[in-house]
């Protein structure tokens, strides 16, 4: 049996996700007993539908970077004001939609393995076939089951779990839930992925300009988190360098030696997106989709190297490490 829903807590963040929190909000209606809606920096009613919804509101200080870290651990303490800290807390963003038989499924599996820190599970976007980069992320978010080493934002953790360790850090703008993650599995907890639907996401993304973006964040996590924790990200991170700097850098050097230094770099190129394609159609996505999302795969680390670049520069001067905003 299950501990009951005054147990659970919920966080929902956002910032001017409009009619989304709303479907959010509504998703968790009557499953959990409390509700937290951080607010950053909304400018869209998001405030008053979340007040509407019942839900008790925290709006983030704008004197300081808004990121998804912060908003998520002023929920969490939010909720402690409330009361004890919960035995579990349930976060979500607002731009995603609970499934119904997720909250009681990861519970039962908190209930089942004290080791267990974090529990996750499927995610998946309302609207894939709206464009290739709502695809994208799509396949993106289809990952095996059993136990792992991170998961994404959406995800149920035991609330001692997060105390423990301090919750998320604020500073970090992107992957923060993959720092977390790290810290929790250093602490001796366990994370696992229950092969159930968790939540509908909806990334919202029509425009290459959207899809660049989100890519520039990717890369301004991979420098930062890998800054906090060196062994993560290291695969990540050595690829960006490649392909998005070494070799670009190879060719336009070689353009004055010999034609053949930009053959072979258009080659490794060429060698690598087959590859991709390959990985791509092993891992179950048809082989005209693999080809064509292994081009965004392949061009993402330019845009993923503009983030690397971006996060060692505010570091070199010092500046906030302000949100990368793709919607």
């Amino acid at each position: 049996m299950g501990k009951g829903k005054t147990s659970i807590g919920a966080v929902v963040i956002g910032r001017n996700e409009g009619a989304r929190l709303v479907k959010c909000l509504a998703s968790l209606k009557g499953i959990v007993g409390r509700i937290i809606y951080v607010d950053s920096g909304s400018s869209d009613g998001s405030i008053a539908a979340a007040h509407h919804a019942g839900a008790t509101i925290v709006e983030l200080d704008a004197a300081y970077p808004f990121t998804a870290a912060r908003a998520r651990t002023a929920g969490f303490l939010a909720l402690q004001k409330t009361g004890n800290i919960p035995d579990y807390v349930q976060f979500v963003d607002g731009d995603c939609r609970l499934q119904p038989d997720w909250i009681e499924a990861a519970q039962m599996a908190l209930d089942g393995d004290e080791a267990l820190g974090v529990v996750t599970g499927w995610r998946s976007e309302v609207n894939r076939k709206h464009s290739i980069y709502n695809a994208l992320c799509d396949f993106e978010w289809h990952r095996p089951a059993g136990e792992i080493l991170t998961c994404g934002g959406d995800m149920m953790v035991r609330g001692i779990a997060f105390d423990a360790v301090g919750g998320f850090d604020g500073t970090v703008i992107a992957a923060e839930d993959d720092e977390f993650c790290v810290r929790i599995r250093k602490a001796g907890w366990k994370i696992q992925r229950l092969p159930i639907k968790m939540t509908l996401h909806d990334a919202a993304m029509t425009h290459f300009s959207q899809w660049w973006c989100r890519a520039v964040r990717s890369g301004h996590g991979f420098a930062q988190v890998g800054d906090i924790h060196p062994e993560y990200f290291m695969k990540e991170r050595r690829r960006v360098w490649l392909y998005g700097a070494v070799l670009p850098f190879i060719a336009i050097a070689g353009l004055g030696i010999s034609p053949w230094i930009l053959t072979v770099v258009v080659g490794l190129y060429i060698l690598s997106y087959f590859r991709t394609v390959i990985g791509l159609h092993r891992n179950g996505l048809g082989i005209k989709e693999a080809f064509q999302h292994a081009v965004f795969i392949s061009l993402s680390k330019f845009p993923n190297f503009q983030g690397i670049l971006t996060y060692k520069w505010r570091q070199f001067r010092g500046l906030k490490m302000n949100i990368i905003e793709y919607k």
